[in-house]
């Protein structure tokens, strides 16, 4: 057979295998993403790894982090899915999976090659930075659709179930690619950072500036905001030591949660004691032990009900007015899914978030990170069977000894 033939035999071959779209997906949404640690991705940009080697990494890696969330999207309710916001956010998934694809196999590494990935990146990133607020625009669709049946449990724990992987797959390939694109492209970076990270996250300082924030929010709409007061306790500090209280860590995530339970502290405070001559201030403590550190913020807001604590990380339930119930709503509140998706920012890197609240005085928000980079791993969402079942199978009946999920919450 001439040269010619037997190239266009290949071809033809080549074109016979190639998969559709859809079963590109359920290809690579068969296999696990690569768990990364906080040292792994400090090492990666120290160690004088190559712009070649990261996309070698991510032009595998990205696809199946894509495809795994992808597969979920078809377990939504209908009701859901079908919502035009939904749609869209659906077809920027899409979009970004085919724009990766086409990067995947690549051996053959040339600066072209990296030139054209690194604007894929870039594009992809800006693409899905509204992520979050369509898809509750989608489910403000969905309740003004269905109205009080948009909101029955088995759907209401399905969305849930859905979202909080969806946005912890999100803030996955945020970080690969962010990290990627400033170790390996001219994009502005915190000189004391390594790509995405910095090695001497200064806690304080960052607490401090989340405080200084929120304040000036609370001040423009109630013309008012209490006092912030910081303590830092390393019982393992040496006379010798600066007293700075720092972790491995990425600051916009620990920024995004810290102002996030800042500003909830200053509202809460604000509306409790607004007819007082003095406010009680807000304290945050900053925590080394062993292998974590701790904040805690503590407000004198009044508590939270027990009737509500079951519902504050539910995703569209928020204490303050809806965007669309009050023209003239706090810029300290929304949606309502500031506390949830902080609580997945704390829990990407294997750490947690959780509220103490007394009813009638005041509410504690704890943050505990792991203060070893190695410790640090993260937490992505797989698409298994097990995941499907989630979506499925019907909601259990609770008895008795499981008040959380019955009724005895709401008599309190």
């Amino acid at each position: 057979m001439c040269h010619l033939a037997r190239s266009i035999v290949r071809q033809s071959s080549t074109l016979a295998t190639r998969l559709s779209p859809a079963e590109e997906v359920d290809k690579f949404s068969q296999y696990n993403p690569t768990v990364l640690t906080l040292k792994r991705l400090i090492d990666f940009g120290v160690e004088n790894t190559s712009a070649n080697t990261s996309f070698l990494f991510l032009s595998k890696e990205l696809p199946v982090r894509l495809a795994n969330i992808m597969k979920e999207f078809s377990f939504l309710p209908e009701k859901l899915l079908n919502m035009p916001s939904v749609q869209l956010v659906g077809s920027w998934y899409e979009q970004s999976f085919q724009d990766v694809l086409q990067f995947t196999g690549q051996s053959d590494v040339s600066d072209d090659l990296l030139t054209k990935f690194n604007n894929t990146l870039d594009l992809m990133r800006n693409r899905h930075l509204t992520v979050v607020e369509t898809m509750a625009e989608g489910i403000l669709e969905m309740k003004k659709e269905y109205g009080e049946t948009a909101e029955d449990g088995h759907t209401a724990n399905c969305i849930q179930y859905f979202l909080d992987r969806l946005y912890s797959s999100r803030i996955g390939m945020s970080v690969l690619v962010k990290h990627h694109l400033l170790l390996f492209t001219k994009m502005q970076n915190d000189k004391h950072c390594i790509g995405a990270i910095d090695p001497d996250c200064d806690i304080l300082s960052i607490a401090e500036d989340a405080y200084e924030n929120a304040r000036f929010l609370c001040e423009q709409y109630y013309m008012t905001s209490p006092n912030c007061e910081f303590e830092c306790h390393n019982p393992f500090f040496k006379p010798s030591d600066d007293k700075k209280m720092t972790l491995t860590y990425i600051p916009s995530h620990l920024y995004h949660m810290l102002f996030e339970l800042l500003k909830n502290a200053l509202r809460a405070v604000v509306e409790t004691h607004q007819h007082e001559d003095n406010l009680p201030p807000v304290k945050v403590l900053i925590c080394q032990g062993h292998k974590d550190v701790t904040l805690k913020i503590s407000d004198q807001g009044g508590g939270i009900r027990r009737s509500q604590l079951g519902h504050l990380f539910n995703y569209m339930y928020s204490t303050a007015p809806r965007p669309d119930d009050d023209q003239m709503m706090t810029p300290l509140a929304g949606y309502g899914y500031g506390l949830p998706l902080s609580r997945l920012y704390a829990r990407y890197f294997n750490g947690d978030l959780w509220l103490n609240s007394i009813d009638g005085f005041g509410t504690d928000a704890m943050i505990c990170l792991k203060l070893f980079p190695n410790d640090a791993s993260e937490l992505l969402p797989i698409f298994n069977r097990t995941a499907s079942l989630k979506y499925t199978q019907s909601e259990q009946v609770a008895d008795w000894s499981d008040p959380s999920s019955s009724g005895l919450m709401e008599r309190h």
